[in-house]
């Protein structure tokens, strides 16, 4: 599914492909972040293996092999990122390390008690974190760890630009306490949870998402879904900038209990 420079491109999937296919993170995120995270979640425990699930272009892929000296599988459905993730695992001196797979992150072909860490940096909400965390913990070893990200509310009472706009981008979006309890009802006890500082929406993901969303602005003209996509992320970041003291990407870090 290569969104390519095609002349009449068909659809709203399409369109997306477009414009993300040749950025380097798909999402809010930021190595520093990642490694604190990481961090955090120590020890994790050895002898299993590492996922990293959604993992998009990688770039959390690669900060995690490099950090932890081990193999790690990435995986996601869309070809055209794991691709790109080989490529930038080879040039990083990591191609070793790194293994793809195209899969669902609820269905890719693990071995139960088999994982030591599961990462999911910006997908879960795909699934949903309950029917997520509830297809892992079967595959994890005992003490086994998760760390992901979700965007929630930092308040009971956002700016109702900002309800707005979610309400419509992500209906099911709840807050850092709601998520725990759901990460508790899973079976598993929550380490820590840290919430991704605004530069990690700035410098890695909106500014490159920016000038490759001007990029395509002559070629929306004539390509309605195009143009839908490129109004909705100038939405988001317009949001973004006017309140984001009121959401955030939280990792949630998470142990197997039990």
């Amino acid at each position: 599914m290569n969104g390519g420079e095609r002349e009449a491109p068909p659809g709203t999937e399409d369109a997306l492909e477009l414009v993300f296919a040749p950025l380097d993170q798909a999402g809010p995120g930021s190595d520093a972040s990642t490694l604190a995270a990481l961090a955090a979640l120590q020890p994790i425990p050895d002898g299993g293996a590492i996922y990293d699930l959604g993992c998009g272009p990688g770039r959390q892929t690669l900060a995690l092999a490099r950090e932890l000296g081990r193999p790690i599988t990435a995986v996601d459905v869309n070809r055209t990122f794991l691709d790109r993730l080989i490529v930038r695992a080879e040039n990083a001196g990591l191609g070793e390390a790194v293994t793809v797979r195209e899969a669902s992150m609820v269905a890719f072909d693990a071995a139960p008690q088999s994982i030591d860490l599961i990462w999911a940096e910006g997908a879960v909400y795909i699934v949903g974190v309950e029917a997520a965390l509830k297809s892992w913990r079967p595959l994890l070893r005992p003490g086994g760890c998760v760390g992901f990200t979700e965007l929630v509310w930092l308040t009971d009472s956002p700016p109702e630009p900002a309800a707005q706009f979610w309400r419509y981008a992500y209906p099911s979006m709840t807050g850092v306490v709601d998520t725990q309890l759901a990460c508790v009802r899973q079976g598993y006890e929550v380490v820590a949870t840290r919430a991704l500082p605004a530069d990690d929406w700035q410098a890695g993901y909106y500014q490159p998402l920016s000038r490759r969303i001007e990029a395509l602005r002559p070629r929306a003209a004539a390509w309605p879904e195009l143009a839908a996509v490129l109004a909705e992320i100038d939405d988001e970041m317009a949001v973004f900038n006017a309140h984001h003291g009121s959401f955030a990407y939280v990792f949630f870090l998470l142990r197997k209990a039990g």
